[in-house]
């Protein structure tokens, strides 16, 4: 037998082996496939509705994805009038079903079932569980690489060990020390306004830039300029992420990654390299100067951690992209559309500038006369209701579990929708959808029926540890902006909030300031 035909005939002998094993994986992911996209619906769709529980019926592989888009499509495609009934604008969909299929109902993320549940006493359970038994849902690849392991996507005690650092770094102590970075950023604002007088001003963009300078005096030590490239890198990464949100894989495509998932690792090698700048500046700062160790932000607190051993470089990069993020977007939308309300109601813009002059004595806040201001609290707080900034609180269920009188299987996505909770007329009462900062006279706790009818950072044990942070912001910036502006809206003012990561203005949030 020639060597040419054992040759061969070994070749033959691989490449039949290799066939095989590709008509196996094959095999394998078509299994898989029809496992997840029929069989799992169907058997949970059976258990659910044994339980009373129905909803929209899952169309095959898109659940109920082409509805959603379409309704949204249909009801953002033109602005709203002046009115606060936002729900069926931002969330038609939901909207929509609860009137048919009641407070709990299912429907379908694709093939991934969500459980939406706006009963407060089952919210209460949910978000107040101790035992592990709803966690935060892991993220997919796209959606990890904009906020990856961090504080608010991470589960069990690598969560623990992050909060513990998160608290210290945003406790009472802290936060005293932040106002003043604070209004430092306010006053640069304040500063470029001196050009908008009696002019139109796209307000949520200046907030933006506000709010991204504030996190990174305050955390990172630097300034929105320093920044500016890791910002706008995040922010490219989130318009990726908001598009992809609805997209089904079909099996295999796993193995050649779609154009945004490329485009996605390359913005994140892009920011994992910016960030890493920041750690060796900072690094180097100590080298040379050696003075306050890595300093006591909640950035140098990271890098302690880091070099105790207690965190990784990887967490580090995490926990920074996280709190670029979420410590800009949600103050950044509070503060426009609480310019949008004052603007909108003059009487309550013209209350709270009388208690702002009447309780701050200084042009420069501090945290004890911030406090003190009950009228902009309660203006916040109204603001929160009625355009909160996270639409939704998601959770995952870890194993089988009860929630009142259901019972759970594990794997199942649990939806709060934080939108519909604050505009249920049955906890706020009639006037639901009129902003009316007086229901908060006599605090959070006596607004409404029941403590989990306001939740705009969340609830119970994962409430939002910059809570306290972002409503501090907002108190400084608009002390600051109301002894200085009154404020209108402009005639090219278009109501149309829409939800992408935040809650935002679709064209824009445009005001006319006047100088006092």
């Amino acid at each position: 037998m020639s060597a040419a035909f054992m040759e061969s005939n070994i070749f033959s002998t691989i490449l039949r082996a290799l066939c095989s094993l590709f008509v196996m994986a094959l095999v394998f992911q078509l299994v898989e496939f029809a496992v997840k996209v029929w069989w799992i619906p169907l058997t949970v769709s059976k258990f659910m509705e044994k339980q009373g529980i129905r909803g929209p019926p899952y169309k095959f592989l898109h659940g109920n994805n082409k509805e959603v888009g379409l309704m949204i499509m249909e009801s953002t495609a033109k602005p709203m009038n002046f009115s606060h009934d936002i729900c069926p604008r931002v969330q038609p969909h939901l909207y929509s079903w609860i009137k048919i299929h009641g407070s709990v109902f299912l429907c379908w993320l694709g093939p991934k079932p969500q459980l939406i549940v706006t009963d407060p006493e089952l919210i209460r359970e949910i978000l107040k569980n101790k035992n592990g038994d709803f966690q935060k849902p892991k993220k997919n690849s796209i959606v990890k690489r904009l906020v990856g392991d961090g504080l608010v996507s991470a589960n069990g005690e690598k969560w623990v060990r992050q909060r513990k650092l998160a608290n210290k770094a945003f406790n009472g102590g802290s936060l005293k020390g932040a106002v003043l970075e604070m209004a430092k950023s306010v006053e640069e604002m304040l500063g470029r306004w001196r050009d908008y007088d009696g002019r139109d001003t796209e307000i949520s963009s200046e907030f933006r830039v506000l709010t991204l300078d504030v996190i990174s005096r305050t955390a990172f030590g630097s300034s929105y300029v320093e920044g500016k490239n890791t910002f706008d890198l995040l922010a490219t990464l989130g318009k990726i992420v908001a598009s992809n949100i609805r997209k089904i894989k079909f099996p295999g495509s796993g193995l050649i990654p779609s154009r945004d998932e490329v485009e996605a690792k390359l913005l994140d090698q892009q920011i994992t390299r910016s960030i890493m700048k920041m750690i060796e500046a900072r690094q180097e700062k100590l080298t040379n100067e050696d003075a306050n160790g890595y300093g006591d932000d909640y950035f140098g607190m990271l890098l302690q951690s880091q070099a105790n051993s207690k965190i990784s470089m990887q967490d580090i990069v995490d926990e920074c992209k996280t709190f670029y993020l979420a410590g800009h977007e949600t103050t950044s939308a509070l503060l426009t559309w609480t310019a949008v309300l004052l603007a909108m109601h003059p009487e309550w813009q013209e209350r709270a500038r009388k208690e702002v002059i009447q309780v701050l004595c200084s042009n420069t806040p501090s945290i004890d006369g911030l406090a003190q201001l009950k009228i902009m609290n309660m203006i916040i707080n109204e603001s929160l209701r009625l355009y909160p900034p996270i639409q939704h609180q998601n959770k995952v269920s870890t194993k089988k579990a009860r929630v009142g009188k259901y019972t759970i299987p594990s794997g199942m996505e649990l939806v709060v929708p934080i939108l519909t909770v604050h505009h249920d007329p049955s906890q706020w009462g009639e006037d639901v959808n009129l902003f009316n900062p007086d229901r908060f006279a006599q605090g959070v706790m006596n607004a409404a029926s029941t403590q989990v009818s306001f939740i705009p950072f969340g609830h119970g044990p994962r409430i939002c540890v910059g809570l306290n942070f972002a409503t501090l912001e907002a108190k400084v910036a608009l002390s600051m902006i109301l002894r200085r502006y009154t404020f209108t809206l402009s005639p090219s003012y278009q109501h149309a909030p829409i939800h992408r990561i935040t809650m935002v203005p679709q064209h824009g949030a445009q005001i006319i300031i006047h100088s006092l």
